[in-house]
């Protein structure tokens, strides 16, 4: 994992607002949530129960960077991912694979 990415999920797990370089998260005291952004754009909300991604309108190598890493940390990285197929974009959810769909949640 980047170091940019492993200081995003510290930030998202301790519930704090947090800016480097590309990378922001901001925290909502009252929903609880955490929302990530990568160059200005909405790419995951962070829950006490869910992970829900969004491509933020870019199929990006970074992006899906960013979501991987938040998958590894906050849901279970060896049965959940992003990956990308002939230029596809794909989830997998508990070893099942489907493709990509914007505001997907991992519960």
């Amino acid at each position: 994992m980047r170091k940019i990415e492993e200081q995003m999920c510290n930030a998202v797990h301790h519930n704090i607002d947090w800016h480097n370089s590309n990378t922001s998260v901001t925290y909502c005291e009252e929903s609880g949530e955490s929302k990530v952004y990568l160059h200005g754009n909405h790419i995951a909300t962070v829950g006490d129960d869910f992970l829900q991604i969004f491509d933020g309108g870019w199929q990006s190598n970074t992006t899906k960077s960013r979501l991987n890493s938040l998958i590894n940390r906050f849901c279970n990285g060896m049965t959940d991912g992003v990956h990308q197929h002939k230029f596809e974009w794909f989830i997998r959810d508990n070893n099942v694979t489907r493709e990509f769909e914007n505001g997907y949640i991992f519960a």
